[in-house]
């Protein structure tokens, strides 16, 4: 029996070394295609006490001791005043850390619970408010750039709210100016999957903070294309992957943005362009792409 469960502690420790090793590396190597972080930078990890937030500022201060160059991290929390918070389980996990922190106190409850009905989705308003907080605490800070724990998930499920409700090809990119204008907002878990994020959690067990605080709202459209694509990946594996590929892999003269293409001006060149439309094909070529190579690459062990 002994000899049975020490194959199985050696087995899970080498899952759990191949998993550190993946998530590492995809991180780093986000950092490195979008120049998240440079030289001298402070980076603002805004930890919500939630298994990405959790990660990402564990990720990043591994990533730290060995990086070719020089950058600080400070983590801030938003105690945002809803009720049953418990206030201290992010100080006392950052102390243990030995990192440097800034809770910052601002009862944006109130003012949500008072401006959204009963019954409604309070996500948004909730949202914009700690945005705006965040953004001057970067500031107050000296923070250069602000890190946020979304993920290869987040920037999916991103896509197809703004498809399907809004009408617009939008994601959530991995590095971009803050509305402000002010803040460079980077997301070092952009080519991390949850699932992963998931298993990491649990192998450190993070004191993890419930994003229930403010009353269940199961029925958030979010949540009903996480479903989706969770229902895909176990249908079809590779579905994800290939979608997630695909922001970075954009063909501006195949879609429909006038903005992005001079669809208008279009004239003849009387030279061949392999990239032009083969009109009478019935389908484009499905085969990988570079692209779609290089993100697998990224994901393999």
């Amino acid at each position: 029996m002994s000899a049975v469960l020490d194959q199985d502690d050696k087995r899970a420790a080498h899952e759990t070394n191949k998993l550190s090793k993946r998530i590492h590396r995809q991180v780093g190597q986000a950092i490195a295609d979008f120049n998240m972080i440079e030289d001298g930078d402070k980076v603002m990890v805004c930890v919500s006490g939630g298994k990405d937030s959790y990660t990402l500022l564990d990720v990043l201060r591994n990533l730290r001791q060995r990086a070719p160059i020089r950058f600080d991290i400070v983590a801030v929390n938003l105690d945002q005043k809803q009720p049953g918070f418990p206030e201290h389980v992010l100080p006392e996990y950052l102390k243990r850390q030995n990192v440097p922190f800034h809770i910052e106190n601002q009862d944006t409850y109130s003012i949500v619970k008072r401006l959204i009905p009963e019954g409604k989705t309070m996500c948004s308003l909730c949202s914009r408010l700690r945005r705006g907080i965040l953004y001057r605490v970067a500031g107050e800070l000296g923070a250069t750039k602000v890190a946020l724990g979304h993920h290869r998930d987040d920037m999916l499920q991103t896509l197809f709210m703004n498809m399907f409700f809004g009408s617009r090809m939008k994601g959530m990119p991995p590095k971009l100016v803050s509305d402000d204008g002010k803040n460079i907002v980077i997301r070092p878990l952009a080519y991390v999957a949850e699932t992963d994020i998931e298993r990491w959690a649990g192998h450190r067990q993070y004191p993890i903070i419930p994003c229930t605080l403010c009353g269940s709202q199961a029925n958030l459209q979010r949540v009903q294309i996480k479903k989706m694509l969770r229902e895909w990946d176990r249908q079809f594996p590779g579905r994800v992957d290939n979608l997630f590929t695909a922001m970075g892999n954009i063909v501006p003269s195949h879609m429909m943005d006038r903005n992005l293409y001079p669809f208008t001006t279009l004239k003849t060149t009387g030279v061949a362009d392999p990239a032009g439309d083969r009109a009478f094909d019935d389908d484009d070529d499905c085969g990988p792409t570079p692209a779609a190579t290089a993100i697998k690459l990224h994901r393999d062990d």
